[in-house]
């Protein structure tokens, strides 16, 4: 059952006022992952701590970087369900966890920040490891 979209908002809009893309219906991810060419950052956002300490910040941080992924999205774990699952369905070979961050190039995986690399370490750290995954994958 998901959240009370009233909790939800706020963690939302940490994402989306720095113009990440929601995704909250399968089609949506289906269309923008799909045929995906270029890089695409797909932020699994959720309602725990480390989303809230750790991983949102550290995508705000990263953002700030001269090199960025041509799309950045993002969709919430247990909230919109069948989207979230639709988006880890491109994540080959990788579990799903809450958060995540996914790099995809060209639909494909190419780095990935599950919760294990996430929960208890800083913003600063993960947004490192986000500013490197674009220095090597989004560079023209």
């Amino acid at each position: 059952m998901p959240y009370d979209e009233r909790f939800v908002a706020p963690m939302r809009e940490e994402l989306t006022r720095l113009g990440v893309r929601e995704l909250r219906t399968p089609d949506e991810v289906d269309a923008q992952l799909k045929e995906a060419t270029g890089t695409t950052l797909v932020v699994v956002n959720s309602i725990c701590g480390c989303a809230a300490r750790n991983a949102r910040p550290a995508v705000a941080m990263a953002l700030q970087h001269a090199t960025k992924p041509d799309a950045v999205t993002t969709v919430f774990a247990g909230q919109d369900l069948d989207a979230t699952a639709r988006a880890r369905g491109y994540f080959t070979g990788y579990r799903p966890s809450s958060p995540q961050i996914a790099l995809l190039k060209d639909g494909k995986v190419v780095f990935m920040l599950e919760r294990n690399r996430i929960e208890g370490r800083t913003s600063t750290e993960i947004a490192e490891d986000l500013v490197g995954a674009f220095d090597s994958y989004c560079a023209s």
